[in-house]
């Protein structure tokens, strides 16, 4: 009798730990107590955008519904990989970071038109370009992570 319990202990333990690592693997969200890794060196891409490219403005920046919007485009097309809120996942980094929030809007649409296929980040040319720009709207409404610490806390 004892064998018998002791045999589904174990079977209990194996199955809470597979349903535990299939809800890892299925989330955009690393596995608990692990933190997307900062490299600088995935954000130099963005410094490869041509001049002419870089010094694009965004011609909806002053567009009322264009954040809005780009949140919309940002769930079906980007969350999978970049994570809630931009925050970095498993497959794509943070969009939040200072190199992000710091590059110009035309960089930013530049890499969104031209991806970085090599390391996993799709084309989107064939994006209407107003919905890319909706994107860049969004994506430079974030702040870095420091801004969203501070918009969160209690104004005086």
């Amino acid at each position: 009798m004892k064998a018998v319990a002791a045999a589904l202990a174990v079977c209990t333990s194996f199955l809470a730990v597979s349903v535990v690592l299939a809800q890892s693997k299925n989330s955009d969200k690393p596995p608990v107590g692990i933190t997307p890794t900062y490299d600088p060196a995935i954000y130099a891409e963005l410094q490869k955008a041509p001049e002419k490219a870089r010094n694009r403005a965004n011609p909806l920046q002053n567009d009322p519904d264009a954040v809005a919007a780009g949140a919309i485009l940002f769930e079906q097309h980007c969350a999978e990989c970049h994570g809630e809120a931009a925050r970095g996942g498993t497959k794509a980094p943070s969009l939040r970071a200072a190199e992000v929030q710091g590059a110009t809007p035309g960089a930013i649409f530049w890499i969104l038109t031209n991806g970085v296929v090599r390391k996993g980040m799709p084309v989107w040319s064939k994006l209407p370009e107003p919905r890319r720009w909706q994107l860049v709207r969004y994506i430079k409404s974030l702040g870095g992570p420091d801004q969203a610490a501070e918009s969160s806390a209690p104004k005086p």
